[in-house]
């Protein structure tokens, strides 16, 4: 996900540009480029910051979410103010067909706020965010009939997000 700050709405810029069937020219990338900083810009603002007329900003706008380039829009919570006030990051070593990526019941696990599969001797890694320790325990207890969790306690997040750039060397 992509998040402009605490009080910013955000979009998230999902997937590869050697897989996209359509293609993203500097316009797009400018466009884009205000909307990861504030996505609650009008297309009228939008315009002047990009030069391009507002029926024309709407239109790249909506190819750029059709395409799934522009993948939401969303609001960036503080977790610590929110009381999610531990976080972690989970490897998991799953145990076969009881791998938790074959459950989509995790979704629904309000401490689970990513799933990453990774290559290497663990199947995934988790980002997970609890109320307390004992809440934090409760959750690795939960894991635990997948596999293996291993956690590693977050103590700061000096770099919470930046812009998605256009790619070098394409």
């Amino acid at each position: 996900m992509i998040y402009g700050g605490a009080d910013k709405l955000a979009i998230r810029v999902g997937g590869w540009l050697n897989e996209l069937k359509v293609s993203v020219d500097d316009m797009d990338w400018a466009l884009l480029r205000e909307l990861q900083v504030d996505a609650r810009l009008s297309f009228s603002e939008l315009s002047r910051r990009v030069h391009l007329s507002p029926p024309a900003v709407a239109e790249r706008v909506r190819r750029l979410e059709e395409a799934g380039i522009i993948a939401g829009y969303h609001a960036h919570v503080d977790l610590a103010k929110t009381g999610w006030t531990v976080v972690a990051i989970i490897r998991m070593s799953c145990y076969g067909p009881r791998c938790i990526l074959r459950d989509p019941s995790v979704e629904g696990w309000p401490e689970i706020l990513e799933i990453h599969r990774i290559t290497g001797d663990a199947c995934c890694i988790l980002k997970v965010a609890a109320a307390s320790m004992g809440a934090f325990e409760q959750v690795i207890d939960r894991l635990a009939p997948y596999g293996q969790p291993s956690s590693t306690m977050v103590l700061s997040t000096p770099l919470d997000w930046h812009p998605v750039p256009p790619p070098t060397g394409s």
